[in-house]
Protein backbone atom coordinates (compact mmCIF):
# COMPACT_ATOMS: atom_id res chain seq x y z
CA UNK A 1 0.00 0.00 0.00
CA UNK A 2 1.02 3.42 -0.63
CA UNK A 3 2.80 5.53 2.53
CA UNK A 4 1.73 8.71 0.50
CA UNK A 5 -1.76 9.24 2.24
CA UNK A 6 -4.65 11.45 1.37
CA UNK A 7 -7.82 11.70 2.55
CA UNK A 8 -11.83 12.59 1.89
CA UNK A 9 -13.53 14.88 4.71
CA UNK A 10 -17.11 15.06 6.26
CA UNK A 11 -18.76 13.34 8.77
CA UNK A 12 -21.45 11.18 7.16
CA UNK A 13 -21.27 11.86 4.04
CA UNK A 14 -21.25 9.11 0.98
CA UNK A 15 -17.90 8.91 -0.33
CA UNK A 16 -16.32 7.16 -3.22
CA UNK A 17 -12.52 6.27 -4.27
CA UNK A 18 -10.50 3.83 -6.30
CA UNK A 19 -7.10 2.73 -6.61
CA UNK A 20 -7.11 2.35 -10.06
CA UNK A 21 -9.20 4.32 -12.63
CA UNK A 22 -12.42 2.68 -13.87
CA UNK A 23 -12.52 0.08 -11.07
CA UNK A 24 -15.05 1.44 -9.51
CA UNK A 25 -18.83 0.03 -11.10
CA UNK A 26 -20.81 3.13 -12.50
CA UNK A 27 -24.90 3.00 -12.46
CA UNK A 28 -25.36 -0.71 -9.65
CA UNK A 29 -23.31 -2.17 -7.24
CA UNK A 30 -23.04 -5.37 -8.04
CA UNK A 31 -22.73 -5.67 -12.21
CA UNK A 32 -22.41 -9.17 -13.62
CA UNK A 33 -18.60 -9.03 -14.23
CA UNK A 34 -16.82 -6.19 -11.95
CA UNK A 35 -13.93 -4.54 -13.64
CA UNK A 36 -10.94 -5.96 -13.68
CA UNK A 37 -11.97 -9.38 -12.14
CA UNK A 38 -12.92 -8.06 -9.11
CA UNK A 39 -15.49 -9.00 -6.24
CA UNK A 40 -18.08 -7.21 -4.83
CA UNK A 41 -19.07 -7.40 -1.41
CA UNK A 42 -21.10 -5.35 0.92
CA UNK A 43 -20.38 -4.40 4.75
CA UNK A 44 -23.14 -3.32 6.50
CA UNK A 45 -23.18 -1.28 9.86
CA UNK A 46 -27.17 -1.25 10.28
CA UNK A 47 -29.76 -3.32 9.77
CA UNK A 48 -30.85 -3.25 5.67
CA UNK A 49 -34.24 -1.38 6.72
CA UNK A 50 -33.08 0.95 9.21
CA UNK A 51 -34.37 4.29 8.52
CA UNK A 52 -32.50 6.05 5.05
CA UNK A 53 -30.89 8.76 7.18
CA UNK A 54 -29.64 5.98 9.90
CA UNK A 55 -28.44 3.52 7.13
CA UNK A 56 -25.00 3.04 7.10
CA UNK A 57 -23.23 0.46 4.26
CA UNK A 58 -20.21 0.36 2.15
CA UNK A 59 -19.57 -1.25 -0.91
CA UNK A 60 -16.28 -2.74 -1.52
CA UNK A 61 -14.84 -3.90 -4.67
CA UNK A 62 -11.57 -6.46 -3.84
CA UNK A 63 -9.49 -8.61 -5.50
CA UNK A 64 -10.66 -11.61 -2.86
CA UNK A 65 -13.88 -11.99 -1.02
CA UNK A 66 -13.58 -11.79 3.21
CA UNK A 67 -15.41 -15.09 3.00
CA UNK A 68 -11.73 -16.90 1.92
CA UNK A 69 -10.82 -17.25 5.49
CA UNK A 70 -12.14 -20.49 8.29
CA UNK A 71 -11.34 -22.47 10.33
CA UNK A 72 -11.05 -19.74 13.73
CA UNK A 73 -9.41 -21.42 16.87
CA UNK A 74 -10.14 -19.50 20.17
CA UNK A 75 -7.27 -18.17 21.38
CA UNK A 76 -6.35 -16.31 24.62
CA UNK A 77 -5.97 -12.67 25.51
CA UNK A 78 -6.95 -12.72 29.23
CA UNK A 79 -6.90 -9.30 29.97
CA UNK A 80 -9.41 -8.26 27.21
CA UNK A 81 -13.21 -8.35 28.45
CA UNK A 82 -16.55 -7.49 27.60
CA UNK A 83 -19.65 -6.23 29.02
CA UNK A 84 -21.01 -6.10 32.82
CA UNK A 85 -20.72 -9.35 33.03
CA UNK A 86 -16.74 -9.13 33.07
CA UNK A 87 -16.33 -6.85 35.28
CA UNK A 88 -16.19 -6.71 39.65
CA UNK A 89 -17.97 -5.62 42.36
CA UNK A 90 -16.53 -2.39 43.91
CA UNK A 91 -17.56 0.38 46.29
CA UNK A 92 -19.35 3.31 45.01
CA UNK A 93 -15.54 4.94 45.93
CA UNK A 94 -14.02 7.63 43.40
CA UNK A 95 -11.63 5.79 41.32
CA UNK A 96 -8.11 7.14 40.18
CA UNK A 97 -5.10 5.49 38.26
CA UNK A 98 -1.35 5.56 37.94
CA UNK A 99 -0.08 5.94 33.91
CA UNK A 100 0.90 2.27 32.95
CA UNK A 101 4.28 1.59 32.16
CA UNK A 102 4.84 0.05 28.83
CA UNK A 103 5.67 -3.59 28.73
CA UNK A 104 8.80 -5.23 28.83
CA UNK A 105 8.13 -7.83 26.97
CA UNK A 106 6.83 -7.21 22.66
CA UNK A 107 3.29 -6.77 22.22
CA UNK A 108 1.19 -4.89 19.50
CA UNK A 109 -1.79 -3.45 19.79
CA UNK A 110 -4.29 -6.43 20.35
CA UNK A 111 -1.82 -8.07 22.21
CA UNK A 112 -1.41 -4.66 24.68
CA UNK A 113 -5.39 -4.17 25.05
CA UNK A 114 -6.13 -4.22 29.14
CA UNK A 115 -9.70 -3.78 30.00
CA UNK A 116 -10.12 -1.17 32.34
CA UNK A 117 -14.10 -0.79 33.29
CA UNK A 118 -17.10 -2.63 31.00
CA UNK A 119 -20.69 -1.98 31.49
CA UNK A 120 -23.65 -3.25 29.44
CA UNK A 121 -24.11 -6.11 26.68
CA UNK A 122 -22.18 -7.06 23.44
CA UNK A 123 -24.87 -9.28 22.46
CA UNK A 124 -27.58 -7.24 23.51
CA UNK A 125 -25.60 -3.89 21.71
CA UNK A 126 -26.06 -2.06 24.76
CA UNK A 127 -23.13 -0.04 27.09
CA UNK A 128 -18.90 0.10 25.69
CA UNK A 129 -15.96 -1.31 27.34
CA UNK A 130 -13.22 1.05 27.75
CA UNK A 131 -9.72 -0.08 26.88
CA UNK A 132 -5.92 0.77 27.59
CA UNK A 133 -3.54 -0.06 25.17
CA UNK A 134 0.37 -0.61 25.23
CA UNK A 135 1.78 -1.11 22.26
CA UNK A 136 5.67 -1.84 21.52
CA UNK A 137 5.39 -3.43 18.23
CA UNK A 138 3.60 -3.20 14.34
CA UNK A 139 0.54 -5.90 13.75
CA UNK A 140 2.82 -6.95 11.16
CA UNK A 141 0.69 -9.47 9.14
CA UNK A 142 -2.25 -9.79 11.39
CA UNK A 143 -5.18 -8.34 11.04
CA UNK A 144 -8.34 -7.56 13.48
CA UNK A 145 -12.00 -6.83 13.20
CA UNK A 146 -14.32 -6.76 16.27
CA UNK A 147 -17.37 -8.10 15.45
CA UNK A 148 -18.75 -7.11 19.21
CA UNK A 149 -18.72 -2.86 18.74
CA UNK A 150 -16.87 -0.38 17.15
CA UNK A 151 -13.96 1.44 18.19
CA UNK A 152 -13.10 5.05 19.02
CA UNK A 153 -9.32 5.35 19.33
CA UNK A 154 -7.75 7.89 21.63
CA UNK A 155 -4.16 7.75 21.32
CA UNK A 156 -1.77 9.19 24.24
CA UNK A 157 2.04 8.47 23.13
CA UNK A 158 3.05 7.60 19.99
CA UNK A 159 1.76 8.25 16.51
CA UNK A 160 -0.20 5.07 14.84
CA UNK A 161 -0.77 3.87 11.31
CA UNK A 162 -4.38 2.41 10.96
CA UNK A 163 -4.41 0.62 7.85
CA UNK A 164 -8.33 -0.49 6.99
CA UNK A 165 -9.79 -2.33 4.28
CA UNK A 166 -10.42 1.60 2.97
CA UNK A 167 -7.25 2.86 3.04
CA UNK A 168 -5.08 4.20 6.13
CA UNK A 169 -5.24 6.40 8.80
CA UNK A 170 -2.33 8.12 10.47
CA UNK A 171 -3.15 8.99 13.95
CA UNK A 172 -1.49 10.89 17.00
CA UNK A 173 -1.93 11.81 19.95
CA UNK A 174 -4.75 14.85 20.08
CA UNK A 175 -6.31 13.46 17.55
CA UNK A 176 -8.90 10.67 17.61
CA UNK A 177 -9.59 7.39 15.43
CA UNK A 178 -13.29 5.44 14.40
CA UNK A 179 -13.11 2.29 13.86
CA UNK A 180 -16.73 0.64 11.90
CA UNK A 181 -17.70 -2.32 13.92
CA UNK A 182 -16.65 -5.19 11.85
CA UNK A 183 -13.96 -3.98 9.38
CA UNK A 184 -10.75 -5.21 9.38
CA UNK A 185 -7.62 -2.96 10.66
CA UNK A 186 -4.17 -3.32 11.22
CA UNK A 187 -1.95 -1.16 13.64
CA UNK A 188 1.56 0.05 13.17
CA UNK A 189 3.52 2.36 15.44
CA UNK A 190 6.29 4.68 15.47
CA UNK A 191 7.35 3.62 19.09
CA UNK A 192 6.48 2.92 22.08
CA UNK A 193 2.48 3.80 22.05
CA UNK A 194 -0.17 4.38 24.77
CA UNK A 195 -3.21 5.29 24.78
CA UNK A 196 -7.59 4.64 25.31
CA UNK A 197 -10.09 3.23 23.76
CA UNK A 198 -13.68 2.91 23.60
CA UNK A 199 -15.55 -0.08 22.10
CA UNK A 200 -19.14 0.36 21.79
CA UNK A 201 -21.65 -1.88 21.66
CA UNK A 202 -24.70 0.15 21.26
CA UNK A 203 -26.02 2.90 18.51
CA UNK A 204 -23.66 4.41 16.15
CA UNK A 205 -21.44 7.30 17.39
CA UNK A 206 -22.92 10.09 15.71
CA UNK A 207 -22.41 13.86 15.86
CA UNK A 208 -24.25 15.71 18.09
CA UNK A 209 -27.90 17.85 17.70
CA UNK A 210 -26.94 21.53 18.25
CA UNK A 211 -29.99 22.84 19.35
CA UNK A 212 -29.65 26.62 20.14
CA UNK A 213 -26.18 26.56 19.92
CA UNK A 214 -27.12 26.98 15.70
CA UNK A 215 -25.93 25.60 12.80
CA UNK A 216 -22.00 25.58 13.97
CA UNK A 217 -19.77 25.11 16.49
CA UNK A 218 -18.35 21.90 18.52
CA UNK A 219 -17.02 19.41 16.23
CA UNK A 220 -17.27 20.55 12.31
CA UNK A 221 -18.36 17.41 9.95
CA UNK A 222 -15.78 18.79 7.65
CA UNK A 223 -13.12 17.95 10.19
CA UNK A 224 -13.63 14.36 9.94
CA UNK A 225 -11.45 12.67 7.79
CA UNK A 226 -12.30 9.53 6.08
CA UNK A 227 -9.27 6.94 3.96
CA UNK A 228 -8.47 7.14 0.22
CA UNK A 229 -8.83 3.42 -1.57
CA UNK A 230 -5.24 1.65 -1.19
CA UNK A 231 -4.61 -1.91 -1.29
CA UNK A 232 -2.43 -4.51 -0.56
CA UNK A 233 -0.60 -5.97 -3.73
CA UNK A 234 1.20 -8.93 -2.05
CA UNK A 235 0.32 -12.02 -2.16
CA UNK A 236 1.31 -13.26 1.62
CA UNK A 237 -0.40 -15.25 4.27
CA UNK A 238 -2.53 -13.18 7.22
CA UNK A 239 -3.67 -14.10 10.15
CA UNK A 240 -6.97 -12.48 10.82
CA UNK A 241 -8.32 -12.25 14.54
CA UNK A 242 -11.99 -11.64 15.09
CA UNK A 243 -13.30 -10.88 18.64
CA UNK A 244 -17.09 -12.34 18.52
CA UNK A 245 -18.68 -13.05 21.51
CA UNK A 246 -16.53 -11.53 24.09
CA UNK A 247 -13.72 -13.90 22.67
CA UNK A 248 -10.72 -13.36 20.46
CA UNK A 249 -10.60 -16.55 17.19
CA UNK A 250 -7.61 -16.09 14.66
CA UNK A 251 -7.67 -18.09 11.59
CA UNK A 252 -4.74 -17.88 8.52
CA UNK A 253 -6.10 -16.29 5.19
CA UNK A 254 -4.46 -17.00 2.31
CA UNK A 255 -3.42 -13.61 1.86
CA UNK A 256 -4.12 -9.35 2.51
CA UNK A 257 -7.83 -8.69 3.48
CA UNK A 258 -6.92 -4.86 2.79
CA UNK A 259 -6.95 -6.13 -1.08
CA UNK A 260 -9.93 -3.45 -1.77
CA UNK A 261 -9.45 -1.88 -5.17
CA UNK A 262 -12.44 0.72 -5.20
CA UNK A 263 -15.11 1.46 -2.78
CA UNK A 264 -18.29 3.52 -2.37
CA UNK A 265 -20.39 3.91 0.84
CA UNK A 266 -20.74 6.01 4.29
CA UNK A 267 -19.49 3.21 6.60
CA UNK A 268 -16.12 4.14 7.14
CA UNK A 269 -13.37 5.00 9.30
CA UNK A 270 -12.60 8.70 10.59
CA UNK A 271 -9.62 10.27 12.31
CA UNK A 272 -10.17 13.49 13.78
CA UNK A 273 -8.02 16.19 15.40
CA UNK A 274 -9.56 17.49 18.33
CA UNK A 275 -7.55 21.14 17.94
CA UNK A 276 -10.82 21.44 15.81
CA UNK A 277 -13.39 21.61 18.25
CA UNK A 278 -14.87 24.80 18.65
CA UNK A 279 -15.28 25.10 22.14
CA UNK A 280 -18.52 26.75 23.61
CA UNK A 281 -18.47 28.39 27.19
CA UNK A 282 -19.86 30.90 29.14
CA UNK A 283 -19.25 34.44 28.47
CA UNK A 284 -20.93 35.51 31.14
CA UNK A 285 -21.40 33.59 34.47
CA UNK A 286 -21.66 30.32 36.21
CA UNK A 287 -19.68 26.94 34.81
CA UNK A 288 -21.98 25.41 31.82
CA UNK A 289 -22.10 21.42 32.44
CA UNK A 290 -19.87 19.32 30.03
CA UNK A 291 -22.24 18.57 27.38
CA UNK A 292 -20.88 21.61 25.32
CA UNK A 293 -18.04 19.61 24.97
CA UNK A 294 -19.51 16.64 23.24
CA UNK A 295 -18.07 15.09 19.98
CA UNK A 296 -19.31 12.47 18.99
CA UNK A 297 -22.38 10.32 20.63
CA UNK A 298 -24.14 6.87 20.42
CA UNK A 299 -27.72 7.43 22.01
CA UNK A 300 -30.31 4.93 23.91
CA UNK A 301 -33.43 4.34 23.59
CA UNK A 302 -33.99 7.32 26.10
CA UNK A 303 -33.60 10.16 24.75
CA UNK A 304 -31.30 13.10 25.48
CA UNK A 305 -29.37 10.00 27.64
CA UNK A 306 -26.71 8.32 26.06
CA UNK A 307 -25.35 5.26 26.12
CA UNK A 308 -22.23 6.79 25.33
CA UNK A 309 -20.49 10.41 25.24
CA UNK A 310 -17.06 11.23 23.81
CA UNK A 311 -16.50 14.64 25.52
CA UNK A 312 -13.09 16.01 25.60
CA UNK A 313 -11.60 19.40 27.88
CA UNK A 314 -9.25 21.41 25.00
CA UNK A 315 -7.33 24.29 25.28
CA UNK A 316 -9.83 27.32 25.73
CA UNK A 317 -10.52 30.82 27.51
CA UNK A 318 -12.29 31.40 31.03
CA UNK A 319 -14.10 34.62 31.35
CA UNK A 320 -17.23 34.13 33.63
CA UNK A 321 -17.91 36.78 36.33
CA UNK A 322 -18.04 36.12 39.69
CA UNK A 323 -18.08 32.50 39.00
CA UNK A 324 -15.91 29.44 40.36
CA UNK A 325 -14.99 28.58 37.15
CA UNK A 326 -13.40 24.87 37.49
CA UNK A 327 -16.19 22.00 37.29
CA UNK A 328 -18.64 22.13 40.47
CA UNK A 329 -18.81 19.48 42.78
CA UNK A 330 -21.48 17.08 42.01
CA UNK A 331 -23.07 13.53 41.81
CA UNK A 332 -24.48 12.82 38.51
CA UNK A 333 -27.15 9.84 37.05
CA UNK A 334 -24.24 8.99 34.40
CA UNK A 335 -21.07 7.70 35.12
CA UNK A 336 -17.94 9.31 34.06
CA UNK A 337 -14.75 7.36 32.79
CA UNK A 338 -11.71 10.46 32.19
CA UNK A 339 -8.31 9.66 30.85
CA UNK A 340 -5.97 12.38 30.17
CA UNK A 341 -3.95 12.86 26.94
CA UNK A 342 -1.52 15.74 27.61
CA UNK A 343 -0.99 18.62 30.07
CA UNK A 344 -3.08 18.95 33.97
CA UNK A 345 -6.53 19.03 34.06
CA UNK A 346 -8.23 22.18 35.96
CA UNK A 347 -9.89 20.53 38.35
CA UNK A 348 -6.64 17.82 39.24
CA UNK A 349 -3.62 20.26 38.76
CA UNK A 350 -2.05 16.90 41.07
CA UNK A 351 -2.10 13.28 40.93
CA UNK A 352 -3.86 13.12 37.51
CA UNK A 353 -1.15 12.57 34.85
CA UNK A 354 -1.32 11.96 31.55
CA UNK A 355 -1.90 8.53 30.35
CA UNK A 356 -3.83 8.15 34.19
CA UNK A 357 -7.61 7.55 34.54
CA UNK A 358 -10.46 8.17 36.60
CA UNK A 359 -13.74 6.66 37.16
CA UNK A 360 -16.19 8.63 39.01
CA UNK A 361 -19.77 5.88 38.67
CA UNK A 362 -23.60 6.76 38.91
CA UNK A 363 -24.02 9.08 42.11
CA UNK A 364 -20.25 8.96 43.42
CA UNK A 365 -20.11 12.68 44.67
CA UNK A 366 -16.94 14.18 42.62
CA UNK A 367 -15.31 17.38 42.07
CA UNK A 368 -12.16 19.44 42.52
CA UNK A 369 -9.53 18.56 44.72
CA UNK A 370 -8.34 21.07 47.67
CA UNK A 371 -5.81 23.08 45.76
CA UNK A 372 -8.11 23.79 43.10
CA UNK A 373 -10.78 24.86 45.36
CA UNK A 374 -8.95 27.28 47.49
CA UNK A 375 -7.27 28.35 44.20
CA UNK A 376 -10.03 28.59 41.90
CA UNK A 377 -11.78 30.50 45.02
CA UNK A 378 -9.57 33.89 45.62
CA UNK A 379 -7.77 34.34 42.43
CA UNK A 380 -8.36 37.53 40.28
CA UNK A 381 -11.07 36.56 37.70
CA UNK A 382 -8.84 38.02 34.95
CA UNK A 383 -9.80 36.35 31.62
CA UNK A 384 -7.35 33.26 31.51
CA UNK A 385 -6.51 30.70 28.74
CA UNK A 386 -6.64 27.38 29.51
CA UNK A 387 -3.36 25.93 27.76
CA UNK A 388 -1.64 22.58 26.54
CA UNK A 389 -3.78 20.62 28.09
CA UNK A 390 -6.19 17.64 26.72
CA UNK A 391 -8.65 15.95 28.69
CA UNK A 392 -11.81 13.32 28.01
CA UNK A 393 -14.48 11.28 29.29
CA UNK A 394 -16.48 8.46 28.37
CA UNK A 395 -20.12 9.21 29.83
CA UNK A 396 -22.50 6.88 29.72
CA UNK A 397 -25.96 5.81 31.48
CA UNK A 398 -24.76 2.68 32.24
CA UNK A 399 -22.45 1.96 35.01
CA UNK A 400 -18.79 0.86 34.72
CA UNK A 401 -17.87 -1.86 36.73
CA UNK A 402 -13.42 -2.28 36.77
CA UNK A 403 -11.95 -5.06 35.87
CA UNK A 404 -10.20 -7.51 37.72
CA UNK A 405 -6.88 -6.12 35.99
CA UNK A 406 -8.02 -2.50 36.98
CA UNK A 407 -8.20 -3.36 40.70
CA UNK A 408 -5.11 -5.07 41.14
CA UNK A 409 -2.67 -3.95 38.12
CA UNK A 410 -0.61 -2.15 40.76
CA UNK A 411 -1.75 0.94 39.74
CA UNK A 412 -4.69 2.41 41.54
CA UNK A 413 -4.71 5.31 43.47
CA UNK A 414 -5.53 3.98 46.75
CA UNK A 415 -5.30 7.80 48.23
CA UNK A 416 -7.19 9.27 45.49
CA UNK A 417 -9.97 10.42 48.32
CA UNK A 418 -7.32 12.50 50.45
CA UNK A 419 -7.30 14.94 47.57
CA UNK A 420 -10.32 16.08 49.26
CA UNK A 421 -9.16 15.85 52.81
CA UNK A 422 -7.94 19.72 53.28
CA UNK A 423 -11.55 20.90 52.37
CA UNK A 424 -12.63 22.73 55.19
CA UNK A 425 -16.10 23.86 56.75
CA UNK A 426 -16.07 27.38 56.15
CA UNK A 427 -19.64 28.01 57.38
CA UNK A 428 -19.54 31.60 59.06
Amino acid sequence: MSTSLRYQSGFGNEFASEAVAGTLPQGRNSPQKVTRGLYAELLSGTAFTAPRAENLRTWLYRRRPSVMCGGYERIAQPFLKTGAKDGVASPPDPMRWHPLPMPDEPQDFVEGLRTVAVNGDADAQTGIAVHLYLANRPMHHKAFVNADGEMLVVPQQGRLTLTTELGALAVAPGEIALLPRGMAFSVSIDGPSRGYVCENYGAHFRLPELGPIGSNGLANPRDFLAPTAAFDAADAPWQIVRKYGGALWAAQAASSPFNVVAWHGNLVPFKYDTANFMTIGSISFDHPDPSIFTVLTSPSDTPGTANCDFVIFPPRWLVAEDTFRPPWYHRNVMSEFMGLVHGQYDAKPEGFKPGGMSLHNSMVPHGPDGEAFDKASSTELAPHKLDDTLAFMFESRWRFHPTEFALGCGALDTTYADCWATLKDNFR
